[in-house]
């Protein structure tokens, strides 16, 4: 029988709480759950006010994995859906707003993404963001010296940078702005990715072309654009351990010589939210940047 549990009041059938989700540790689904209850004052922040997409895997990463955009079936009534714009046409996406809708769709088993923007004004980005991508033999070590490049680069603009994992290989930078599209986001963006590659020829390649990115870091500046969505700081990802794309330091990015150095499970997010969010100033208008 599916445990019924009540959250804030809203009513969750929350299902199989012993599947082994990640085989190479054992982490359950129940473990998911809690991950993302205990997470919950850190994550919805970052959440609320964004059409969401989903990228399930209700098997585990090794099965079926697949993106959900649209409303899923059998939404509750209680969860927020908003209408968002799409080249094809307006679609009907979830904005989760608080710990009821976030558990309803953590039982789905998901990784949560995000738009650049909000639902209440999908014509005006705030936030930019850089996906670092290592070719291997590249490492996050190489990603977080591009990123520390970056951040001087978006300093001398006036524009502050924080950096998270992706919760994978790289590195993933935001910052908050205003006052922009979309598409003038990713040009800004293109323009320091380009910039970015002649400063650091060896290192970094702009282009996501497979054959040139061996041993060098892409600084992928097209995830800016208002149809693509990227991970949302604290999400568990669809890998083969319960790895979090979790914030991290610019003092942790200068000093990380090892890619373990910046690799964060679940278990580890708890002792490093006992400060807080250290995302929090991006949810503040004061600390968005204007492009130049």
């Amino acid at each position: 029988m599916t445990p019924i549990t009540e959250v804030e009041g809203r009513r969750l059938a929350l299902s199989n709480l012993e599947k082994v989700l990640y085989p190479a540790t054992g982490f359950t689904k129940g473990e998911v759950l809690h991950y993302y209850a205990t997470t919950a004052e850190a994550l919805l922040p970052h959440l609320r006010d964004r059409a969401v997409s989903f990228l399930r895997y209700p098997d585990g990463p090794d099965g079926q994995v697949f993106f959900t955009k649209n409303v899923p079936p059998g939404t509750p009534e209680w969860v927020t859906v908003a209408e968002v714009p799409r080249s094809e046409g307006p679609a009907r996406m979830v904005v989760i707003q608080d710990l009821p809708s976030l558990m309803w769709a953590a039982n789905l088993v998901t990784e949560f993404h995000t738009h650049q923007w909000l639902v209440d004004d999908p014509g005006e980005a705030d936030r930019l963001v850089f996906d670092l991508d290592p070719g291997p033999p590249a490492t996050i070590v190489e990603c977080c010296e591009v990123a520390l490049w970056l951040r001087e680069r978006l300093a001398g603009d006036g524009i502050e940078a924080y950096a998270k994992t992706s919760g994978s290989k790289g590195l993933h930078l935001l910052a908050a702005v205003r006052g922009a599209s979309s598409e003038r986001v990713s040009e800004y963006a293109k323009a320091l990715a380009v910039e970015a590659e002649r400063a650091m020829p060896r290192l970094v390649v702009h282009r996501m072309t497979r054959s040139l990115r061996p041993g060098k870091v892409f600084v992928d500046w097209s995830q800016n654009a208002a149809r693509k969505t990227t991970a949302t700081p604290y999400t568990l990802r669809a890998r083969p351990e319960p790895l979090v794309s979790a914030p991290v330091t610019w003092t942790e990015v200068e000093e990380c010589g090892a890619p373990d150095q910046l690799s964060f499970g679940a278990a580890d997010l708890a002792p490093r939210l006992q400060d807080g969010d250290l995302l929090a100033p991006l949810l503040d208008p004061a600390h968005a940047g204007e492009l130049p």
